[in-house]
């Protein structure tokens, strides 16, 4: 699988680009010049989250197929409304927002299989980069942490352990290093129900990989690695 996230938002891009160059056409026929100057801002601010966004899509759809039309639906209605972003603002959010929106909206509606929220496929750099740099308190969260240093293979099971909505809170948390806004704007839910969950799902998630550890410690006796 990873060689297929590696390569797959490059066929992305051949699809995206005659989607924008359409759009443009449409929309922009009498202004050219501006439509080229608006296509080239928006592929220079946001196809460098392409390799995320299609990382997440696969975490949703769990089919690369699927992954591939939510990434490019999603960067379509994303230049469409380019002109409603705030320059300045969290461009990331903005697009894992129309994301998520999308799938909810289409996808888990029409997708070839049931969804599950699973995160097997999640990669590799994607665990490794889980920089939790935009919560409201500047240190870095135990779980956080505790993702950089376990194995991947322990952190999907543990967080495929959680259910969706706390799971979904401590991804966007501790694995996309979203604020509690951000994830409140994606997520359409207040602020104070983000805390929540990400409160909760957090402790969930210290638990299992405390289970992990006492299983990796020689010695622990088998009584203690089930209390909680």
């Amino acid at each position: 699988m990873t060689a297929l996230l590696s390569t797959q938002p490059d066929a992305v891009i051949g699809e995206l680009e005659l989607s924008l160059m359409t759009t443009d056409r449409v929309e922009h026929s009498a202004t050219d010049t501006a439509a080229d100057d608006k296509r080239r801002q928006f592929e220079e601010q946001a196809l460098p989250f392409m390799d995320q966004l299609f990382g997440a899509a696969m975490r949703m759809t769990r089919n690369p197929s699927d992954a591939a039309d939510l990434v490019q639906e999603t960067f379509v209605k994303a230049f469409q409304a380019f002109g409603q972003f705030q320059q300045g603002t969290n461009l990331k959010a903005w697009l894992y927002r129309i994301q998520t929106n999308t799938f909810i909206n289409i996808y888990r509606k029409n997708q070839r299989n049931p969804y599950q929220g699973t995160i097997d496929e999640l990669e590799d750099w994607q665990l490794g980069g889980a920089e939790s740099v935009t919560q409201s308190v500047s240190t870095r969260s135990a779980e956080a942490e505790a993702i950089d240093h376990l194995p991947d293979s322990a952190v999907k099971d543990a967080l495929q352990s959680i259910p969706e909505d706390f799971r979904l809170a401590v991804y966007f948390a501790d694995v996309e290093g979203f604020s509690y806004q951000e994830i409140a704007d994606i997520m359409k839910t207040p602020v104070g129900t983000v805390m929540s969950r990400l409160h909760r799902g957090r402790r969930m998630l210290r638990e299992l990989l405390a289970d992990y550890a006492r299983d990796r410690t020689p010695g622990t006796p088998a009584s203690s690695r089930s209390k909680k």
